[in-house]
This record gives C-alpha cells, sequence and structure tokens, in this order.
C-alpha cells in the first residue's frame, strides 16, 4: 500500500475507533443525563485527521507553550474531543465511562481546567472564534510558530459575536487561524434551513476577508488536504466549510436531529455496537 493511502486508511481505523468511544459514553453516561452524540458524530473525522495527522501536540506535556491550540466552541460535541484526546494518550481511556458522573472531570462541556489537552473552556456559543483569534494573535506577538484551530457549528455561526472576531482576524492578517465550520445543516432546536433559511456560508466568510475552501467533512483525505491551505496563504485566516453528517456513522441517527441530545435505549445501544463492529460491554 503506498504512504499516502497507508495514513488514509489508518485515519478511517483511528476514526471508527473515537466512533465507537462515542457510542459507549451515549449509552454508559450517568443516568438521568443525556448525552450529545449526533454533533460529536459529525466532527469524529475532521477531529481525528487535526489530533493524528496535524496538530502539533503533546499528550505528556499538555500545556508546553509552542503547542498548536484547539477551540471546541460547539463545546457540546465534547463527546468527540474526549474520545480523540484519550485515545491520543491526554488521559486513561477509562475515565471516558466517567462522563458526567459527580467527580469526573469529563462533564458536559469541556473545562480547560480538567481536562488535559481542552485548550478552552467552551459551551456558551458564539464565544470560540474569539478566544481563537486572542490565541492567534498572541502567537504573532510572541513570534511563537504555534497554529490555532477552532471548530464552529453552523447554527453557532448565526451569532453575532463570531462575525466580530471574524473581522478582527482579518485585521491583525492571523494566517496561522483556521476556523472549520461543522456545516451538518442541524442546530439544537431543528434544521438550519427552517430557522435561517439562506445562509451562503462561503459567500459570507469569503465578503469578510478570509481565504475559504470547501470540503467533504467525512473524507480524510480532503481534510488533510486542507490544512495545506495555510502554509500557502501567508495573509489571511482561513476557514474551512466542512459538510458533514450529524450522526454520521449510525444508521438510526445520521440525519436525525432528535439526536441532538439524548440517551440511547439498550436495543439502540445493541444496534450501534452491530453497525460499528464493537463489544457491547462497558469495557473500553
Amino acid at each position: 500500500m503506498e504512504p499516502a493511502k497507508k495514513r488514509i486508511e489508518l485515519l478511517k481505523e483511528k476514526t471508527l475507533i473515537i466512533r465507537q468511544y462515542i457510542l459507549k459514553m451515549s449509552y454508559f453516561v450517568e443516568k438521568g443525563c443525556k448525552a450529545h452524540p449526533g454533533p460529536a458524530l459529525s466532527i469524529s473525522d475532521i477531529l481525528t485527521v487535526l489530533y493524528f495527522e496535524y496538530l502539533n501536540v503533546f499528550p505528556d506535556d499538555p500545556n508546553n507553550p509552542g503547542r498548536d491550540r484547539l477551540v471546541l466552541s460547539k463545546g457540546h460535541a465534547y463527546l468527540a474531543l474526549y474520545a480523540v484526546l484519550a485515545e491520543k494518550g491526554f488521559f486513561d481511556k477509562s475515565l471516558l465511562l466517567s462522563v458526567r458522573r459527580e467527580g469526573s472531570i469529563l462533564q458536559g462541556h469541556p473545562d480547560m481546567n480538567k481536562v488535559p489537552g481542552v485548550d478552552m473552556t467552551t459551551g456558551s456559543l458564539g464565544n470560540g472564534l474569539g478566544t481563537g483569534v486572542g490565541m492567534a494573535l498572541a502567537a504573532k506577538i510572541d513570534n511563537r510558530g504555534y497554529k490555532t484551530v477552532v471548530i464552529i457549528g453552523d447554527g453557532e455561526s448565526q451569532e453575532g459575536v463570531v462575525w466580530e472576531a471574524a473581522e478582527c482576524a482579518v485585521k491583525y492578517k492571523l494566517s496561522n487561524l483556521i476556523a472549520i465550520i461543522d456545516k451538518n445543516n442541524f442546530q439544537g432546536c431543528g434544521s438550519i434551513e427552517k430557522i435561517m433559511p439562506g445562509i451562503k456560508h462561503k459567500e459570507r466568510w469569503e465578503a469578510f476577508g478570509w481565504n475559504v475552501i470547501e470540503i467533504d467533512g467525512h473524507d480524510h483525505k480532503e481534510i488533510l488536504s486542507s490544512f495545506e491551505e495555510i502554509e500557502r496563504n501567508k495573509n489571511n485566516p482561513l476557514c474551512i466549510i466542512a459538510s458533514t453528517v450529524k450522526g454520521r456513522g449510525l444508521s438510526f441517527m445520521e440525519n436525525d436531529n432528535s439526536w441532538h441530545q439524548k440517551t440511547l435505549t439498550e436495543d439502540e445501544y445493541n444496534k450501534g455496537c452491530e453497525e460499528l463492529g464493537m463489544s457491547c460491554d462497558k469495557d473500553i
């Protein structure tokens, strides 16, 4: 197998593992709590490529000042981030089964003060890009080479504060900043098209002065290639509009927005285990 093809195959295998973790966390979550499997599954391919091929991070030294930064602005997709960080070695995988339990570091939104590898506490939608702008600007001021990546939901991008940050990023020529739009066409209470119809993501980001590319957010080769754009662009920040499927990887979840926030039944969990080719036991 050619080296490039082997890399893609390994990423596919790793993404499958991430989806398996998400399924287990969604089922074994603290009783009485709900998980957010749909939005986590839509970004699993993107996060896998970021952490296993692109970002320069240090699991044994999570706060290394030279590390690349990742801001999960859509913090309700925490299951995917926890799964990737555990698989990368930031903390023991057994902790994944403690999600949302009392005393666990893994709660319903990422906490930078508790979870190794989390660069920003998120959950209040719209604030991630502004934080990312600050990180990227700090890198420029301090003459450091690290990059900052911000993952934003397409529903979240309706927030006005996102566009204030977008303007600021262009003003300061933050070519070390990447915004990834998880374009899964849904937000918490319905479809984007019904709630805020006619949004033209590419045209809007270009109008704000960003370099913009559109990709299939589940195609590992396209995801990996998209990051190369930042190396060729020396003046403007990069926006990657990634078309994704909410609930990707599980037939009964795909494009079903009821899985934005929901806990699996035993039958649903067993079906998910079968589709992902995994054991239904509680071990990770």
